[in-house]
């Protein structure tokens, strides 16, 4: 890519380290719960919050994901613990699920 040039199908993902490392909200997600916020913070693109699509094709290889449970274990936790919010319920020959993320813990000031 050319210098100055942007690609406008990229994105860009602020996860601050720190403060995810010493949160304690963090700290007790499940791994499974992890891996699907970062993909959802990866869709998102700075205009999409509230249709965030993520569907279970662009996990099943991670590990936890195996089955469609445990796709749906995750995007529960992370709407339990107030990270992430489904904002469309699909479902088989419907649309997909949206979500939205929150950003309640994305401007917090780690101690």
């Amino acid at each position: 890519m050319k210098k100055g040039k942007h690609d406008k199908h990229s994105s860009f993902v602020a996860l601050d380290r720190a403060l995810l490392l010493r949160s304690e909200e963090w700290r007790g997600l499940s791994m499974r719960a992890k891996v699907f916020y970062i993909y959802l913070k990866c869709k998102y693109n700075g205009h999409n919050n509230g249709e965030i699509q993520l569907h279970f094709s662009e996990l099943s290889q991670q590990p936890g994901f195996a089955s469609r449970s445990g796709f749906y274990k995750a995007a529960r936790e992370l709407e339990k613990a107030g990270w992430a919010a489904r904002t469309n319920r699909g479902g088989l020959y419907r649309n997909p699920n949206t979500y939205r993320l929150t950003g309640t813990f994305d401007e917090r000031v780690a101690p």
